[in-house]
């Protein structure tokens, strides 16, 4: 255990940084499941309204530093080339 001032104060900072990264984790993961769930039902309607919520979710995921941002750019280069199949396949 920390025993210095700024070691203390630092260990909380990183408690607390580390609960926030955690929650913005998992709503990355759970829109991306979503957003993964109505592409395997090929609802292309479903996943045009949902990619967008999808790709800002990723974008401040990025912006707060949680993930890296090429990491986000391939999520997003993912879905949105499977959300055009979907939708391409559909017409």
């Amino acid at each position: 255990m920390a025993h210095h001032k700024s070691a203390i104060r630092q260990c909380r900072r990183s408690l607390r940084r580390n609960a926030i990264n955690k929650r913005n984790k998992s709503m990355l993961r759970t829109q991306i499941k979503k957003l993964g769930n109505i592409i395997s039902e090929e609802n292309s309607e479903e996943a045009q309204k949902n990619l967008p919520l999808t790709v800002s979710i990723i974008d401040k995921s990025v912006k707060k530093g949680t993930i890296h941002k090429n990491k986000g750019n391939r999520y997003k280069s993912r879905l949105s080339r499977q959300v055009e199949l979907i939708s391409s396949s559909s017409k």
